[in-house]
């Protein structure tokens, strides 16, 4: 018989590829979002029966969870009351894969992204300490904050995810779903995976527009601070979607990081864009943080690495990633440079533009700084 499964925020970066992952393997897929807009993002004739859902709302998930699934995939929980939406109709559920964020984690020393002299082990594992989560009736970042409610859920799966931002109440909240959902795993077994930096088409939070608006800007320099050998863990959309799928066929209560083979230092992020994009540019290299902000700043950068450990989804899952983070590059800046092309890049990446509260392309004060620099 037929296997069905429920993706919540599937025309959502990530929801994209969970629908291709799982209709691959077999699976009969009912896509729930709300942005369903003129047409399907799925080519006519797959295994997809289109839903409209706003994730707020608790009568539209249970009447999209209908009878019953096998496995509902949500991409864009982010809190213990959206826990508690899946716990009521666990009854009705056979499984579940919960998106969570590597944003959760805390060093040894007890601090938490962003915080001042932050030092994660390496790698990280599963075990390491958490933040502490908001309280049960207490919702993650609101209207104001980097988390805003009422987006798309291509903006809502992406908003601080493994960020650096130091939004508290993002880690606090996506720590309470997970505490939520691991406690009922009795009853509603579920995988939380853990998701580094995620990366790929289809997102109003490309990291990579960094190196490509520079690359489009025949910038001829790439500053970067901690002489860019930064590296914060990336996950491609495709990697996560096999994640997902093999969690969906294996169920269970447990928590998995999510990440690339082989995590990429900035200067090899920022070499490698400009290689697809056909861009020369020299690396100036600041020993240390930026001198003068935002001057060498970019997405990615951390005094200390931040990698995953995903040995543990090896063993439990077989997971084999399907790509790497360099062998998936020139579809994701393809895909960049056409989204942009002859807009403003602030509407097209709005989260972007907001969530870092950084002006990355601050031209007039790198040049004024490689002046002095060179003087």
């Amino acid at each position: 018989m037929e296997k069905l499964a429920l993706v919540v925020g599937a025309t959502g970066q990530v929801g994209r590829a969970a629908v291709r992952a799982l209709v691959a393997d077999g699976w009969h897929v009912r896509a729930a979002a709300r942005g369903l807009r003129a047409g399907a993002p799925w080519p006519p004739g797959w295994n997809v029966e289109l839903v409209s859902l706003d994730r707020e709302d608790d009568a539209g998930l249970a009447a999209a969870v209908g009878d019953g699934c096998d496995v509902l995939v949500d991409t864009v929980a982010f809190d213990a009351r959206h826990a508690r939406q899946l716990l009521r109709l666990a009854d009705r559920i056979g499984s579940a894969v919960v998106v969570s964020s590597a944003a959760v984690y805390l060093d040894d020393a007890g601090r938490g992204f962003g915080a001042e002299g932050v030092r994660f082990p390496v790698p990280i594992a599963e075990t390491q300490p958490t933040v502490a989560p908001l309280g049960p009736d207490t919702h993650a970042p609101g209207d104001d904050g980097p988390d805003k409610r009422g987006t798309d859920e291509k903006g809502r799966e992406e908003k601080g995810r493994a960020g650096r931002r130091g939004e508290d109440g993002y880690a606090a909240g996506k720590a309470a779903l997970e505490r939520e959902l691991l406690a009922a795993g009795a009853v509603l077994p579920t995988t939380v995976l853990r998701a580094g930096a995620i990366h790929g088409a289809h997102t109003v939070h490309p990291r990579e527009w960094h190196f490509v608006k520079r690359a489009l800007d025949r910038r001829p320099v790439r500053v970067l601070s901690y002489r860019g050998e930064s590296r914060f863990h990336p996950v491609s959309t495709a990697n996560l979607a096999e994640l997902i799928r093999l969690a969906a066929r294996e169920p269970g209560a447990r928590v998995l990081n999510a990440g690339d083979p082989e995590p990429p230092t900035v200067r090899e992020i920022g070499a490698a864009v400009h290689a697809v994009l056909d861009h020369d540019a020299e690396d100036v290299l600041i020993d240390g943080p930026s001198p003068v902000p935002p001057v060498g700043e970019t997405p990615w950068s951390t005094r200390h690495p931040v990698v995953l450990d995903t040995g543990l989804a090896q063993r439990q899952l077989g997971y084999r990633p399907v790509t790497g983070y360099l062998d998936s590059l020139p579809e994701t800046v393809r895909w960049l440079v056409d989204a942009a092309r002859g807009r403003d890049w602030r509407v097209v990446f709005p989260d972007l533009a907001r969530n870092y509260r950084t002006d990355y392309f601050d031209y007039l004060a790198e040049d004024a700084w490689l002046r002095r620099r060179h003087r």
